[in-house]
């Protein structure tokens, strides 16, 4: 079985920056593959109909070959009502 690493601060900055709120589809950041990540292909945060999505397709290490896809959502949850 092979490993990956992702780093997810630039995922968080968006969540923190509240791009969120912007209306369509934003891109707030294009991650490059690169010697110190396991991306495959670039990988863009957006906001996309009120959510923060990052698709991610990581190049599996220590293992012959292997991709792994993954799709991050930061959906903000509705608070409740105390009572």
């Amino acid at each position: 079985m092979g490993d990956a690493e992702i780093d997810i601060n630039p995922f968080m900055e968006a969540v923190k920056m509240r791009i969120a709120g912007s209306e369509g589809n934003v891109v707030y950041r294009t991650i490059l593959p690169a010697p110190n990540n396991c991306l495959a292909t670039e990988s863009c945060i957006r906001c996309v109909d009120g959510k923060i999505v990052q698709d991610i397709i990581l190049r599996l290490r220590n293992v012959e070959c292997g991709e792994l896809e993954l799709q991050l959502v930061w959906q903000p949850l509705q608070r409740a009502r105390r009572r």
